[in-house]
């Protein structure tokens, strides 16, 4: 039985949830609007402040999909209410990031200047000139985002430059062993 499935959602004050034939789920909030197209195998229904995801019966594929509608749903609500952000962390000598308009102009050690810009889903901030932060409110478009940034000069293990997630941990491995090191 799943578990993640069977909590309900609650709705936050200001937030207008629909279900529309064909389990097309639009969330509406101060942040923005979601639209998405679930399984219609599953019941999505909205009653008392609340969103019940319920699955018809207890095959194999009906359980997989009952966490992860119910899933789906409550980071589509938390998106239109607080919005979703990652930040990058930029690590090298000489290495950084710098706003301009729209767009975020990466040094990364190339002989040419990176350019990323912002779409009409996600927002570019940098707070220091050694972090990007991603931020939107679509969970997925925030992180795949994030992840073709990342993309750009992913960290390499001997001195940890590049690109990182913030928290994220590189292993370190260790240089050559250099003259006289083995016997």
């Amino acid at each position: 039985m799943s578990r993640i499935g069977l909590k309900p959602i609650s709705v936050p004050a200001g937030v207008d949830i629909s279900v529309a034939d064909g389990n097309v789920v639009t969330v509406k909030g101060p942040k923005g609007e979601l639209t998405q197209k679930f399984n219609p195998a599953l019941s999505i229904s909205v009653e008392n402040g609340t969103i019940k995801v319920e699955r018809p019966n207890d095959e194999p594929s009906n359980k997989a999909l009952h966490g992860l509608t119910r899933t789906l749903v409550h980071n589509m609500v938390e998106g239109v209410v607080n919005g979703y952000s990652k930040t990058l962390i930029i690590e090298g000598v000489g290495y950084r990031a710098v706003k301009q308009g729209k767009d975020v102009i990466l040094n990364l050690g190339y002989s040419h200047q990176v350019t990323i810009s912002e779409t009409d889903d996600i927002k570019l901030d940098v707070p220091q000139p050694n972090q990007v932060v991603v931020k939107g409110i679509d969970k997925q478009k925030v992180g795949q985002f994030a992840c073709e940034v990342r993309a750009k000069r992913p960290p390499e293990p001997y001195k940890g430059k590049g690109i990182r997630y913030d928290g994220e941990v590189i292993r370190r491995k260790e240089g050559k062993a250099g003259k006289g090191a083995k016997k």
